[in-house]
């Protein structure tokens, strides 16, 4: 029996962290195609990879001979392939335009900044220092957490997850990018919600088996 779905992945990929844990809460089976975008210069500037992916980006998922690109995309293409299994927009049209901009507010707003591509041109170009990569990753992480956290402590919505008790693309994408944080030495103190979230998430075997040291293609302890 074949597996249905392919997801071509790098085990520290925040990107393909949110769709594995989107899998996994869906309970949907599913392949690693490891990617390692660093090695041999990455291998996502490939041809072959090239050929499915343009972007030269990691995730994409292959269901059949269908390729789906940019990880929210896969995540609601998930949820709409499967809406009774472990939905992961709230059903309620406010509610979910909310998890929508929680979500897409780190996706789009903190994780592009400080995603590989973006701190190989800082090195490359500009000649910043691994010490000055750091700090631009904590700085544009801490802009971003002071928004989120004030926004999720004011909101009536949020319970144990960003969206009451059961989580939603929003948890997806929060639990990669507090990774993030705290590989780049995020203070954070200042943000009692967030934490107390992540740490709500990650108590799920859905995270933990999506984390990265969890996966194939991380580096041997």
């Amino acid at each position: 029996m074949t597996t249905p779905f392919t997801l071509y992945s790098y085990w520290r990929s925040t990107a393909a962290y949110r769709v594995r844990i989107a899998l996994n809460l869906k309970g949907l089976e599913y392949a690693i195609h490891p990617v390692h975008l660093v090695r041999d210069g990455g291998e996502q500037h490939m041809a072959g990879y090239r050929a499915l992916n343009p972007q030269q980006l990691v995730p994409i998922l292959l269901d059949g001979e269908r390729v789906i690109r940019q990880s929210l995309a896969i995540i609601e293409y998930l949820d709409e392939v499967y809406p009774d299994t472990m939905p992961l927009r709230p059903h309620d049209l406010r509610e979910r335009a909310r998890v929508r901009a929680l979500a897409l507010s780190i996706a789009c707003d903190i994780h592009p900044l400080g995603n590989l591509r973006m701190l190989q041109y800082l090195q490359r170009e500009l000649d910043v220092s691994d010490q000055q990569k750091a700090a631009w990753s904590r700085h544009w992480i801490e802009v971003g957490f002071d928004a989120l956290e004030e926004s999720l402590a004011r909101s009536p919505e949020v319970g144990r997850f960003c969206s009451g008790d059961e989580p939603t693309v929003a948890d997806c994408c929060l639990v990669p990018q507090m990774y993030n944080a705290r590989r780049f030495g995020v203070r954070l103190k200042a943000y009692p919600t967030i934490v107390r979230i992540d740490a709500a998430c990650r108590e799920l075997d859905a995270f933990q088996r999506a984390a990265p040291e969890a996966q194939p293609d991380a580096p041997a302890a």
